[in-house]
């Protein structure tokens, strides 16, 4: 390893910071949770692919939303299980590896916030124009929505990772628990200008048309249940919407969290390890709450259950 410090491609990287004493309990407890993600997010994709009753838009962005999960866990979780009995001094990764991390990391993030719009817009079609969702929310609909939410987080994150590349390189810590492109380009000493006033610009469109597109699809729906005044219909708008916004507000404090503390330089380590649970949380909760507040989904999975206790 001795010759690999001295290499350009190789870059030192802090992961996460915990004792001897706790790398045992974090190593076992990051474990559980990573199965746990794999387990439930692609048992949801297989249960959706495999029983046709399930073919529905809501359900098929339930796919693309598990999908993401999956993937997003997986691009930070194993290299940081894999740290975890290292010493702080002695981590290191290959520089085209944290290029590939950073952008699985964003991309993952991007597609996120675009699945879980195109949600809000099949609530809002399914809730406020009930009798054209069919016409409206079709297959070959809810796969250009798909498609284009993929394209364009794609996209984005490509031309925010290829103005970090092109920089040259003067240091070789990455102080963060995983790569990211806030920690590639500090490695450089160039000017960084285009890189903030891009990234800045391309957080802002994200976050800003995000919240704005939710925000405003469950105003206009809860203008519609105020004005029509019927328990019913208020009743299936809470029924079907609650799991959405739940999902929403939990990836909101999630990104928000370390955003916020690392603001505060005593929050630094605190930030840098909740920078991690954007991976982490989102990904454990959303099957739960989609399976428990989804009746379909409940019956589905309580008879795939039952069919084998009997058997």
């Amino acid at each position: 390893m001795e010759n690999q410090t001295f290499s350009a491609d190789i870059l030192s990287i802090e992961g996460l910071k915990v004792s001897p004493a706790a790398s045992l309990p974090a190593f076992v407890l990051l474990l559980l949770i990573y199965v746990f993600i794999m387990v439930s997010n692609l048992g949801l994709v297989l249960l959706i692919s495999t029983e046709r009753s399930l073919h529905q838009p809501m359900y098929l962005l339930f796919c693309n939303m598990s999908i993401n999960d999956a993937f997003g866990a997986s691009a930070v979780v194993p290299r940081l299980l894999s740290d975890v009995f290292t010493p702080t001094t002695q981590r290191y990764i290959r520089f085209y590896e944290c290029v590939l991390q950073a952008f699985a990391s964003h991309f993952h993030a991007g597609t996120s916030h675009a699945v879980l719009m195109i949600m809000a817009f099949d609530r809002y079609v399914a809730i406020c124009n009930p009798l054209r969702y069919a016409s409206i929310m079709t297959p070959r609909m809810v796969v250009r929505l798909s498609a284009g939410a993929w394209v364009a987080a794609f996209l984005s994150v490509a031309i925010l990772l290829g103005l970090t590349v092109r920089l040259t390189r003067c240091r070789r810590l990455i102080s963060n628990p995983f790569c990211d492109n806030a920690s590639l380009f500090k490695l450089s000493c160039q000017n960084l200008l285009i890189n903030h006033i891009y990234g800045l610009g391309s957080a802002v469109v994200i976050l800003g048309s995000s919240l704005g597109s939710v925000t405003l699809t469950y105003l206009r729906i809860a203008i519609m249940c105020f004005s029509n005044r019927s328990k019913g219909l208020s009743s299936k708008a809470l029924q079907t919407c609650a799991s959405h916004l739940a999902v929403y507000v939990i990836m909101l404090v999630a990104s928000f969290t370390p955003m916020i503390m690392h603001r505060n330089p005593q929050w630094a380590d605190g930030g840098k390890v909740a920078s991690v649970l954007f991976h982490v949380v989102p990904p454990a909760l959303n099957p739960i709450i989609y399976g428990l507040n989804c009746k379909e989904l409940r019956q589905k999975i309580s008879s795939v259950f039952y069919t084998r206790d009997v058997k």
